[in-house]
């Protein structure tokens, strides 16, 4: 199993929701982090508690929709000389729900594009080649389920689009330490899928995570969490090693 102690990991979206969970999880596996939101007081609930549990950890803040943004951002990170060995693209945003959806507007394709499939390329490819170069690193991009549902078109098609872009980059380092997956925390009450969906934040742990600690060389894959509820870290790695292979 990969070991993440002592590592530093770069976790966008990491105020609230799934991205809060994940940050609290990895710090608990003495992992280091970079939090991302929007604002910086926006993290400082959880950067304290990631700091308690005796972990390094440092708040950054773009907006994903202001691509300038995200460069200062990646360019303020490479400024604490820490090599970031796993990047967690967590952040993501559901524009709108167009009941007439053949009215969809054309800046629901642009707003979601930027937020969920351009800035994570970013973000992989600026932290892509120093893995490449140490041997060794884990990236997740996260996907959605999302499927036949015409009134999210903007939403699924940047997510869709990013699923290509990870499988893409994944053929690129198949067979290598560096490992890059998609996850999929599935339909959970959060901000982005809303009251009703059917599954709790927390069962997306550790499903959402088991991406990054998987060592068996293999990329492109999609790991869906909720196939993971309730179990271990190791019971999830063993899991995903043993069923879940990549598409090469």
């Amino acid at each position: 199993m990969f070991q993440v102690k002592g590592k530093w990991a770069l976790i966008t979206g990491a105020a609230r929701g799934i991205g809060y969970l994940t940050a609290k999880f990895m710090a608990q596996q003495g992992c280091n982090l970079i939090l991302h939101s929007r604002d910086k007081a926006h993290t400082e609930k959880v950067l304290e508690e990631v700091q308690a549990l005796g972990v390094s950890a440092a708040a950054v803040a773009a907006d994903l929709n202001d691509l300038d943004a995200v460069k200062r951002m990646l360019g303020e990170i490479d400024s604490m000389n820490v090599p970031v060995d796993i990047v967690l693209n967590n952040a993501g945003l559901q524009i709108a729900y167009r009941t007439d959806y053949m009215k969809t507007p054309v800046s629901d394709y642009e707003i979601s594009f930027r937020v969920n499939t351009i800035a994570p390329a970013m973000i992989c490819y600026h932290f892509l080649p120093g893995m490449m170069q140490r041997g060794s690193g884990r990236i997740l991009n996260t996907t959605s389920g999302i499927a036949l549902d015409v009134c999210q078109a903007g939403y699924s098609a940047s997510k869709a689009a990013l699923d290509k872009i990870t499988i893409d980059l994944g053929s690129k380092v198949q067979g290598t330490d560096v490992m890059i997956n998609l996850t999929d925390p599935g339909w959970c009450r959060t901000d982005l899928g809303g009251p009703q969906a059917p599954n709790a934040p927390e069962s997306a742990i550790p499903g959402i995570v088991v991406g990054v600690f998987v060592d068996d060389k293999k990329s492109g894959r999609y790991l869906g969490a909720q196939h993971f509820t309730g179990m271990t870290l190791e019971e999830a790695v063993r899991k995903a090693e043993m069923e879940f292979d990549s598409p090469y």
